[in-house]
């Protein structure tokens, strides 16, 4: 797909996922400063957007990246033994 398929939104989205630090503190003011969204929104969209073949044209080592984090991340809350319920 094409990365013109991208709204303005999704490009700030992944322009800003690429300037800042994995663990910076101040990155949900900035996501809030910037797009003008809440942490929790920001990530719902980010999450679509690792599933888009047009984010993966705009941004592919971007992409790919977090896609491995993403599935390790899974993978791991998978493999953990469940704690018992009370």
């Amino acid at each position: 797909m094409n990365p013109a398929a991208l709204s303005p939104r999704d490009i700030a989205i992944l322009d800003l996922e690429s300037r800042l630090p994995v663990h910076s503190v101040p990155k949900e003011e900035e996501i809030d400063t910037v797009l003008n969204l809440s942490a929790v929104r920001y990530y719902q969209l980010l999450g679509h957007l690792l599933d888009s073949s047009a984010a993966l044209a705009y941004d592919p080592l971007l992409v790919r990246r977090l896609r491995r984090l993403r599935d390790a991340d899974r993978a791991r809350r998978v493999s953990q033994p469940r704690s018992a319920i009370a």
